[in-house]
């Protein structure tokens, strides 16, 4: 009997290469690994034409999709990329922001108001310093070049919201510093201009005081299957992700090992990535990951993006809970 062979989409990551390189297999299966460096076209391609047996997904596409009814996906609980962002808040000097409570009734660029990253700031901002986020006129475009950033899929949203886009097709970047937005969100950092600035000024002490205190570090992006390959075998499932635990495992074995980043102090952060994170920045599965898949639905619920609150079990296929 041949081994199933299964293509699969995803970014470059450390905790990912592995797979790609063959030094870890995933049992009686050959995957594709194919290495697509724009998440945005991941997306769009699996979210559009399910171009791809399993990818690197939107978790906030996927979730609404999921409580939509009409998703053609299923998800493992691994999550390749995770970053958080306090630190891509910026505003324009002039706008008169001082603290994130300035930002309710002004303008706001956000390359996609239903991308995950955007979920996870308005959350922030809502719960963590009480700004009324409705009160914000949005405007869509790409960070930092003239147009739109992908062709996404995901249902609307459950109630409306202000979203504007420029008619001149113009970036997030030149809107801010042409005073134009009051503020940016995303997922990049603006292009330099002396009237652009980081809301906060060090925002890694903020970032890491935020994880020391809810146990949140984002989630951007969940790995889904399509659902007709997983109902052809459902055993891939525990498979893949048996797979995906061991990559991440080996990656982070030989960060330990050595200095394979051109990061001048490597071995200082390391050492206090191990501290706060206690030796894992990246479980895989549910209960690891618990804080941080509940504050994403919670947020999403709040957002109108999804009707109710889904249990975090609902969302994910079963994998083995010993594995992460």
């Amino acid at each position: 009997m041949s081994r199933p062979r299964l293509t699969f989409a995803c970014g470059f990551y450390d905790r990912t290469e592995p797979l790609r390189t063959g030094d870890v297999a995933v049992a009686d299966i050959d995957l594709d690994f194919q290495t697509i460096q724009n998440p945005r076209e991941i997306f769009d391609r699996m979210g559009g034409q399910q171009e791809f047996d399993v990818s690197e997904f939107s978790s906030s596409e996927f979730i609404s999709r999921f409580a939509s009814g009409d998703c053609p996906f299923v998800a493992l609980p691994v999550f390749p990329s995770r970053v958080f962002r306090h630190g891509y808040i910026y505003v324009n000097r002039k706008s008169g922001i001082r603290t994130p409570k300035d930002m309710e009734g002004k303008r706001v660029g956000v390359p996609l108001y239903t991308m995950t990253a955007a979920v996870w700031v308005r959350g922030h901002l809502t719960h963590q310093y009480g700004v009324d986020v409705s009160t914000i006129t949005w405007l869509e475009a790409a960070t930092n070049h003239a147009g739109s950033h992908g062709e996404p899929s995901a249902p609307p949203l459950l109630k409306p919201v202000k979203i504007e886009r420029d008619a001149k097709g113009r970036s997030l970047s030149e809107l801010l510093a042409a005073g134009e937005l009051d503020a940016i969100i995303g997922t990049q950092h603006p292009n330099p201009h002396p009237d652009i600035a980081p809301m906060f000024a060090d925002s890694r002490a903020v970032e890491r005081d935020f994880f020391i205190k809810t146990k949140i570090f984002p989630i951007m992006h969940l790995v889904v299957i399509r659902k007709d390959v997983y109902e052809r075998d459902r055993s891939i499932a525990g498979k893949l992700f048996k797979a995906f635990v061991d990559a991440k495992n080996l990656a982070l074995a030989r960060m330990h090992k050595g200095h394979p980043f051109m990061l001048p102090w490597f071995h200082q952060d390391l050492h206090e990535i191990d501290g706060v994170f206690g030796g894992d920045p990246y479980p895989y599965g549910i209960e690891a990951n618990r804080p941080t898949l509940q504050g994403l639905v919670d947020y999403m619920a709040e957002q109108h993006f999804i009707p109710r609150r889904i249990p975090l079990e609902e969302l994910f296929v079963p994998v083995d809970p010993s594995l992460r």
